[in-house]
């Protein structure tokens, strides 16, 4: 649901900053669009999918890594992130029930947003670049290719029932999927590598 082009060779912590960056831009898509029902629902479709697909590839592929590659400290910094991350799921679960638009979802849609601009800085600027001081360059490439594969979590953007659909149909579902059931249909999917191998003889 990335509105961008990834560049094959980015690193972890531009990656995750890409979907940090996108996800400010929905939510200030969603504020200039007050007045306009439809668009504001659009606008507050894209941006919960992408804060729960994010949060979930971070939960998957990143935090284990800190902790891998930072030890106590890494354990640390983790589990306060899934705290963060746990008040997000939170706020999200809230939403579902409220009507896109009014006071309460406006509301409780300031508080994630709010709570996701902390979480954001602490990780760019502390958390991630220790991980990728700690990693080096080959590594961080490798892991934000695997960041990116978790993007199949969502649905696609044209048909949610379309023959190549992901694990998870609906956000309560992606949301309420423990993290051990997660890895397990993340498991089931090709490699980045055996994927580019299975396409290197087509030609564009």
């Amino acid at each position: 649901m990335s509105g961008l082009s990834v560049p094959s060779h980015q690193t972890l912590l531009n990656a995750i900053k890409r979907d940090h960056r996108e996800i400010l831009a929905f939510y200030t898509e969603y504020k200039a669009a007050a007045g306009n029902l439809d668009q504001q629902e659009r606008w507050a479709n894209q941006l919960t999918w992408e804060i729960a697909r994010h949060s979930i590839g971070e939960e998957l592929v990143v935090y284990p890594l800190l902790e891998k590659a930072l030890g106590d400290k890494g354990h640390a910094l983790a589990e306060h992130d899934r705290e963060d991350h746990q008040l997000v799921k939170d706020g999200l679960k809230k939403m579902e029930g409220l009507k896109v638009g009014s006071v309460e979802f406006d509301s409780t849609l300031k508080t994630i947003m709010d709570n996701l601009e902390e979480h954001i800085q602490t990780e760019e600027e502390q958390d991630f670049p220790q991980l990728e001081t700690a990693i080096g360059l080959e590594k961080s490439v490798e892991t934000a290719k695997s960041f990116e594969r978790t993007k199949m979590f969502v649905p696609t953007r044209s048909h949610p029932s379309a023959p190549s659909k992901p694990p998870f149909e609906t956000l309560v579902g992606l949301l309420a999927a423990p993290v051990d059931k997660l890895k397990d249909a993340f498991s089931k999917f090709p490699t980045e590598e055996q994927a580019e191998s299975a396409t290197a003889h087509i030609q564009n």
